[in-house]
Order: structure tokens, then sequence, then C-alpha cells
């Protein structure tokens, strides 16, 4: 059985992630507003719906549990501002972030693309042992809504990448951290793929 929890930023609508982690598999998913209870999930989601300091803002009573949870405990998927999250700093807000992961979030370039990104985009995959991508062929086709990109000082953690006016990471990995640029839950039967793939980590982790 997997019981999955969704954390609510209070910033928009969570049905469509929610849905498709029950779609995928799932066989309980909970909407959350604390992390008191982390412990009685299999794993945890950090959805792409809002801003950068709002976000941190409602998680910050929460960062020693989520850090706690990225050495040792549950898996964690963040989607898109989930994922933004994980670095140190956002030029999107003046807070920290979570610093699970080293490096920053750096807007698109408006010289160079359209701002926001907002379409479907290939993957190039560069690491072949990604426990979210595994079965996912290279150059599959997954849908971006997105204004920021993040730098990643770990180059060992991504897994995938694509290129919107510069190439940068799309999936990383670390331990049990996990995180995609893209809304899986928008990609079609390859999004379907690697939300199946994160709910078997998480079955797998307990």
């Amino acid at each position: 059985m997997s019981k999955l929890a969704i954390f609510d930023y209070g910033a928009g609508n969570l049905f469509s992630l929610e849905s498709s982690m029950r779609k995928n598999g799932a066989k309980q998913v909970s909407i959350i507003r604390d992390m008191d209870t982390l412990d009685e999930f299999d794993g945890l989601v950090l959805p792409g719906v809002g801003n950068f300091d709002p976000a941190i803002i409602s998680l910050e009573p929460f960062r020693r549990t989520l850090e706690k949870a990225s050495v040792t405990g549950t898996p964690i998927l963040g989607i898109c501002l989930g994922m933004e999250m994980f670095l140190e700093r956002s030029e999107e807000g003046k807070l920290n972030g979570l610093k699970l992961l080293k490096g920053y979030v750096k807007m698109l370039d408006k010289k160079k693309v359209k701002v926001p990104h907002i379409g479907w985009n290939n993957l190039n995959i560069t690491n072949s042992s990604s426990k979210l991508l595994s079965g996912v062929p290279n150059e599959s086709w997954v849908y971006f809504v997105h204004s920021y990109r993040i730098v990643s000082q770990e180059k060992e953690i991504t897994m995938a990448s694509t290129e919107y006016g510069t190439k940068f990471p799309v999936v990383i990995e670390k331990g049990n951290v996990f995180g995609t640029q893209f809304h899986p839950e928008k990609s079609g039967a390859i999004g379907e793929k690697i939300i199946r793939n994160f709910i078997g980590v998480c079955i797998k982790s307990k």
C-alpha cells in the first residue's frame, strides 16, 4: 500500500496532481498543511503551484523535518516550484531556500525566449540509473509551465536536461530527494510513468 502526502501552500488547485497520483497507483493521497504526521506517509510531494517566498514561509516551521527526511526518511518529490525550493536561493524571492541541494534558481533569459515557458519540450536523459526515469525513452516530451530554472552546483544529481534558450537540469535525484522542472501530472503517458516510478520508490523505502 502506498500512502502519499501533497503539501498545500494555499496557492492553487491540487486536484490534477492528486487524481494523477491516485490513477497511477497511490492507494491513499492526503492534502496536508503541516508535517506533524509526515512519518505516517510513504512519500511527500511538494507541488508546482505558487511563488517562492510565500511557499517557503509556509514550509519554514517544518524545515528541520524536511532536512531529516531528505537524509534518512520519506522520499520527497518536488515539482517545478517544489524542486526550485530545494536550492539555496531564488531570483524570484528574497528568502533562503530549503538548502537541501547546492545551487540557486535563475529566471529564464527573456532576451532569448518567451517567458514564462509554457509547452512541451523533450528530455535529454543523461543518467541511465535514474529511478524516476526508469523505462522512459530518451527524447520523451513533457509539459512545462515555468519562468525559472535551477543552476545546480552538484552536477552528478542531474538525471535529465532540456534546452529552452539554454540547457538546464529538469530531473534531479539525490538520495531520497527527487525533482522535476516540468509537471508530470500534465505530461501524458510519460508523466504517468514518472509518477508510477516515484510511487514505486516510496513503496520500497518502507
